[in-house]
């Protein structure tokens, strides 16, 4: 067979995939061997491919190709996630393009056309990942809103409900005005921003005297209920009991004391807005306040703003400024920097909000979590940095809200038979929802239309935590086969951004519903930033389409790019070179398969001896290797683990293993090396399948006719054995020779051509069982040990050996000694002015330590330098 030039990567990806999947190798059922699973994070079922799902699946494909080759049954579940706030928000902007408004259609309508834009849109990001290699049990995908996925959810607020964990109140929550929804604390991310502090005059009533509040929010004054000052303040005894006007309002409100004022904060005084702050509605319950909710669900003011009404809430800020400017009541500004609380999905800001929401109890389901990770460590962080932000989190976890103002998700099994707000039931379905009615009223004859649902569906979280279990059937049906087989999973990969949002709250639910751990080991991926260290994004245009990059560097190349800079917990400032180096990976070890498959074989000549010795020296350099890769997996550095076999591939066999086998030019390759060469080259490509499944299975499949049942993704990862270390070591040493007689060749324009002599003093004692491999690779016509110097020769070291390389008829000694002669001349004269510096007390009594080092490491150069050419004079001379 021809064997093509250049590695096309193009054809091959697609062919070798397409019999992998025809051959049914990525699926999985229940046998007989030990399962190795993981479950893929689902990203949003609208998503698309980018650089951080390109290296979150491609450390789980390394790890589920490595499970496969280790004889483990492996099973990889994909999926998606519904992602109700970003998937609603794309229907709404699509239904706003074609003059639909949402708030115009039925759930119903509404619902059907999410399912058509999931329908269009949801698998495109799984098909990409096919194209980066991803050997994933496709039969088993699984999507959060799939009828038995959804059973599950709605299974479990119910089981929840009815333990007393789940409840409804009414509490102030983070409000997100465009996607019209509550968040849970865990989805506000607090960002620095500049902005102002106003500084506010509130008329004394019945004076003319004014008290002044600061404030970042000057349009919340129409939802004042209250000035506080701190009782202990002296400076406002003379406003105890009195009232103040709002302004503009007109409103009156009362000046109220509580220890809550920071005396030495701001001016000491207070706005109280119950509606819209935390603390605020603390202190307002405390004294009775009313509650002014000033804001409609987007934002904008409502009545409440008077001539503000339906105007945005930040376009309200720039004009009630200069209002209150204008009428006196604003003493000035200030430049200020404070937290701003935004949405994690949509990134607008904040908004706290007074609202009916169900909430999750986290105190008592928190504890196995603790402990499984903190203190009996039955699951592992990687890297165990994370531990502490871990803890911190669980340690002071508040209660979960778990409702969104939303229709695309699962919506909340409440149902409400009357016009109280505790007027409801708890139920999987409706019709269990009338019967429960129907006791807890006494009215036999309720039916299923007096009945209606909560109108709101549960965080997205709420389903996703559920993902480990519910992909194999196991809230539904917890002793099914599948469950009991896969579950717990092995290994998850994910990003240290959501350790909260769903590590823990995953970890939390397997001990709830399975009593057991959900995985054994969490790898934390760092986020991929790019050269200058920014997070990648569209906004920025930083971020490169992951398929042009497979498209240019292959999809082998890009694994490796990405792979080799992605310690675990680390970020990745990435570089198109990194796959660039990927590619020159991947050719150079399709340059070395073509080497080996050109070489002409013969069956009657006898294997050398440099051969023989080449490959022993091999064998022990794999297992070596092998035992390094295997503790990094163990340890889960990915990158480390590629590093070893990068360099056993590259320099070990490419640039050593292959020169010393290699015949002469135009000469046959004895049988007996040629196979074993082929042996070793296949070790190589088991242990490169997991990084670079394409290139491997390539080179695999053309090295021999195989069976399906042969093909490289399902054979054996290599047997861990014995290695002789003193045999590598004793190496390392032959290549220092090596490295020395062709730095001598270099120098001296000898032609590789031409044989030369080598003679050697061995001060240490060094094995000589690589001489033939040093005669061979060094073009050496004898090589002998002798006892003392050998005159007329040039000279190397290593260690403390001395190596002669006769000169007779190789060079022209009398060029070679006034060659030498002017070097030595030069270094003598250096070494002159480094030790007059250090001769000078001055210099040396002043210059820093770091500077004498360097003047001191300049001398001891210069001596050695001297010494190695006085030596090569005198053995010429």
């Amino acid at each position: 067979m021809t064997i093509p030039a250049q590695f096309d990567a193009k054809s091959v990806e697609q062919k070798w995939y397409d019999y992998w999947m025809k051959n049914n190798y990525f699926h999985s059922e229940p046998d007989h061997r030990t399962p190795y699973t993981i479950t893929i994070p689902p990203p949003n079922v609208t998503g698309v491919l980018h650089m951080g799902h390109m290296l979150n699946n491609t450390i789980q494909d390394v790890l589920i190709r490595r499970a496969r080759l280790k004889g483990f049954n492996a099973c990889w579940v994909p999926g998606t996630d519904h992602a109700s706030i970003a998937t609603e928000a794309k229907v709404v902007a699509k239904l706003k393009s074609e003059g639909i408004n949402k708030n115009d259609l039925t759930r119903e309508e509404f619902l059907k056309h999410a399912w058509d834009w999931t329908d269009k849109y949801g698998g495109v990001i799984l098909d990409q990942l096919k194209k980066l290699g991803a050997s994933c049990d496709w039969e088993r995908t699984k999507f959060t809103m799939d009828p038995d996925m959804s059973a599950s959810v709605i299974k479990s607020f119910v089981d929840l409900y009815n333990k007393g964990m789940i409840y409804r109140g009414y509490r102030m929550v983070n409000w997100d005005p465009e996607a019209k929804t509550t968040l849970s604390d865990e989805e506000v991310i607090f960002e620095e921003r500049q902005g102002k502090l106003y500084f506010l005059k509130y008329q004394i009533e019945g004076s003319s005297d004014f008290l002044t509040v600061a404030t970042t929010r000057p349009e919340t004054i129409f939802g004042d209920t209250a000035i506080c000052i701190n009782p202990e303040d002296e400076r406002f005894t003379h406003l105890k009991g009195k009232k103040a006007i709002v302004p503009i309002a007109g409103r009156v409100i009362p000046i109220i004391e509580d220890e809550y004022v920071d005396i030495e904060f701001g001016t000491g005084c207070l706005k109280v807005t119950p509606a819209h702050d935390m603390n605020d509605k603390t202190l307002g319950d405390k004294h009775n306040l009313e509650v002014i909710d000033i804001f409609n669900e987007d934002a904008s003011l409502n009545s409440f703003g008077l001539h503000y009404q339906g105007k945005d809430r930040f376009v309200v800020r720039e004009e009630i400024a200069k209002e209150l400017e204008a009428n006196g009541s604003l003493a000035k500004t200030e430049i200020h920097l404070n937290k701003v609380g935004t949405s994690e999905r949509t990134k607008a800001v904040i908004e706290p909000r007074l609202s009916d929401q169900w909430f999750l109890k986290m105190e008592e389901l928190v504890k196995p979590a603790i402990k499984a990770v903190l203190e009996t460590e039955e699951i592992k962080l990687y890297p165990k940095r994370f531990d502490n932000t871990y803890r911190h989190w669980l340690e002071n976890i508040r209660d979960w809200n778990i409702s969104r103002q939303l229709w695309w998700g699962q919506q909340i099994p409440a149902y409400f038979y009357g016009d109280g707000k505790e007027d409801f039931v708890v139920a999987e379905t409706k019709e269990e929802a009338v019967i429960l009615a129907q006791k807890v009223t006494g009215n036999a004859d309720l039916k299923f239309e007096d009945l209606h649902q909560d109108a709101d569906a549960l965080d997205t979280w709420f389903s996703s935590w559920l993902w480990p279990m519910a992909v194999f059937g196991g809230i539904m049906e917890p002793e099914n086969q599948d469950f009991k087989y896969y579950y717990p999973t092995n290994d998850l990969v994910t990003g240290p951004d959501i350790l909260f949002f769903w590590v823990a709250r995953m970890i939390i639910a397997g001990y709830e519903y399975a009593g057991e751990k959900p995985f054994t080991n969490v790898y934390l991926t760092g986020i991929v930033r790019d050269k200058l260290g920014r997070k990648m994004s569209k906004q920025l245009g930083n971020s490169p389409d992951p398929l042009d990059l497979i498209e240019k560097f292959s999809a082998d190349g890009v694994r490796v790019g990405l792979l080799l800079s992605a310690s675990a917990g680390n970020d990745i400032m990435f570089d198109e070179e990194l796959c660039n180096q990927g590619k020159a990976f991947t050719n150079k070890i399709w340059n070395a398969f073509r080497l080996i498959k050109g070489w002409e074989v013969s069956d009657s000549i006898e294997q050398p001896e440099s051969s023989k010795v080449a490959i022993e020296w091999y064998e022990a350099k794999l297992q070596q290797t092998l035992a390094e890769i295997e503790d990094n997996f163990e340890k889960y550095r990915i990158s480390d683990a590629l590093m070893g076999i990068y360099k056993l591939v590259w320099d070990d066999f490419c640039s050593w293993f292959l020169e010393m086998i290699k015949p002469a030019y135009q000469a046959p390759i004895d049988r007996k090396t040629f196979d074993k060469a082929i042996v070793l080259l296949e070790s190589n490509l088991k242990l490169l399948h997991p990084f670079m499944p394409f290139l491997t299975e390539e080179i695999w499949q053309i090295i021999a006719e195989r069976t399906p049942e042969e093909a490289l993704i399902i054979s054996t990862w290599p047997e861990l054995k014995t290695f002789d270390a003193k045999l590598i070591a004793d190496f390392d040493f032959a290549s220092e020779v090596i490295s020395g007689i062709r730095t001598i060749r270099k120098d001296k324009n000898i032609p590789f051509k031409d044989a030369i002599e080598l003679k050697a003093i061995n001060n240490d004692n060094v094995s000589t069982h690589f001489d033939s491999i040093i005669t061979k690779l060094g073009n050496i016509s004898s090589l002998e040990y002798v006892s003392e110097a050998v005159n007329g020769a040039l000279t190397f070291r290593a260690k403390s050996n001395e190596y002669f390389v006769p000169i007779s008829g190789a060079i022209n000694v009398e060029e070679e000694i006034a060659k030498l002669s002017e070097e030595l001349k030069y270094n003598q004269g250096f070494l002159k002015s480094v030790q007059a510096k250090l001769s000078n007390e001055k210099f040396v009594n002043n210059a820093p330590e770091k500077v004498l080092e360097m003047e001191r490491k300049k001398e001891a150069d210069a001596l050695s330098k001297i010494a190695t050419i006085e030596q090569s004079l005198a053995s010429l001379k």
